[in-house]
């Protein structure tokens, strides 16, 4: 039975993005009871609840991430390797966020979400930023096989680094469809929108980490050309927790005076997600750039109509659920939001076409190429 050591540690120190995607596709993949003797390593330490809601075991380290991260990386050195915390010899290791940590495994498996930092040098703060182009490459070129989240992604690294493609599986990221799924109880939805201080309006949905990336300052500038010109009724929410360089967002309400028509919710509860994708007349997704785009995906289960852009990975995750814009072109993001602000018809059409689109992200569809990309790696 070959041994493989999967990295959990973005699962359990990130509850959005990446921690999301890592612990579906290993919850999907320890269900599957794939013939696989799997290790879950987490750098650092780890609480009782972590281990509660881990699938498998976990394997933490004495040494804190920070410093681990400076050991393996800022210093280069080839210890503490994974498998002294593992309990042996490992036939594979699935490196699980962009870093290939020091191991004698036999094979060696990284997934990279994206390369936005590649493209977009504000897409991380400046230290953040020079560690993924150092460590994320040289890792990418350590590792026998690479995960790319997307079809897009995986052409990027093929582009940009030259990664062979026959190197490379494309493993999706999904959503949980007991969790994501049209809510429609008007008393659920009432709660919600009090708890978040959004008020009886109809109201346009945007959710992300303030980020320059997630284009915030150039959707708050449609709206309000949008509202100029066609005097919509709406409220711009913006949902999610502050990232970095988000003075600008802030900024730009002020100047265009939308105090009363944008708000922010600050970090939002993901079991208060589907209520808020499910009761917004449609949910605004205008990135710059995205390795998979799960919040388009989580949307539209919910039976939320999608305005997004036409770059990068953003249509694989739309599908024929989404209205396409230029992300770059704000004039183009005003005139998306107007079309599906005021056509019910557009709405209800890719309401439908969205739901179906949705159902084909399943967590046991995204562990099944997960397998497949650990088979591929291993032979």
């Amino acid at each position: 039975m070959a041994v493989i050591a999967i990295d959990y540690t973005p699962a359990v120190r990130q509850q959005a993005g990446i921690g999301r995607i890592i612990r579906g596709q290993i919850e999907a993949l320890v269900a599957l009871n794939p013939g696989f003797d799997l290790r879950l390593f987490v750098a650092g330490h780890v609480t009782d609840a972590d281990r509660r809601s881990a699938p498998l075991p976990l394997h933490p380290t004495l040494i804190d991430e920070r410093n681990l991260v400076r050991i393996w990386h800022r210093l280069d050195l080839g210890f503490p390797r994974v498998e002294w915390f593992t309990g042996g010899p490992l036939d594979l290791f699935h490196a699980t966020d962009f870093a290939l940590a020091p191991t004698r495994a036999r094979r060696k498996l990284l997934t990279v979400h994206d390369l936005a930092f590649v493209f977009y040098p504000n897409a991380a703060m400046p230290g953040l930023h020079h560690y993924l182009n150092v460590v994320a490459r040289r890792s990418v070129h350590r590792a026998d096989g690479v995960i790319a989240d997307s079809h897009h992604t995986a052409h990027d690294l093929t582009e940009q680094w030259q990664v062979a493609p026959e190197r490379i599986t494309v493993v999706q990221g999904a959503v949980d469809h007991a969790h994501f799924k049209p809510i429609i109880d008007s008393e659920r939805q009432r709660t919600v929108r009090q708890r978040y201080a959004i008020g009886e309006r109809p109201y346009i949905l945007a959710l992300s980490r303030l980020e320059p990336r997630k284009n915030f300052a150039r959707l708050i500038e449609a709206f309000a050309i949008a509202r100029q010109e066609a005097n919509l009724p709406h409220r711009l929410i913006i949902g999610g927790g502050k990232g970095w360089l988000y003075d600008e967002i802030f900024r730009r309400v002020g100047e265009l005076n939308l105090h009363e028509h944008v708000h922010f919710t600050g970090f939002v509860d993901d079991a208060d997600l589907p209520v808020l994708y499910s009761a917004a007349d449609f949910f605004a997704y205008p990135s710059l750039y995205e390795g998979f785009g799960l919040p388009i995906v989580e949307a539209l289960a919910c039976g939320a109509p999608v305005l997004t852009a036409n770059n990068s990975c953003l249509p694989e995750a739309g599908g024929p659920g989404a209205l396409y814009i230029d992300a770059e072109d704000v004039h183009s993001i005003a005139e998306g939001l107007i079309r599906l602000a005021t056509d019910k018809a557009l709405r209800n059409q890719l309401r439908t076409a969205g739901l179906q689109h949705a159902a084909h992200f399943t967590w046991e569809r995204s562990a099944r190429q997960l397998l497949d990309a650990y088979s591929r790696t291993l032979t």
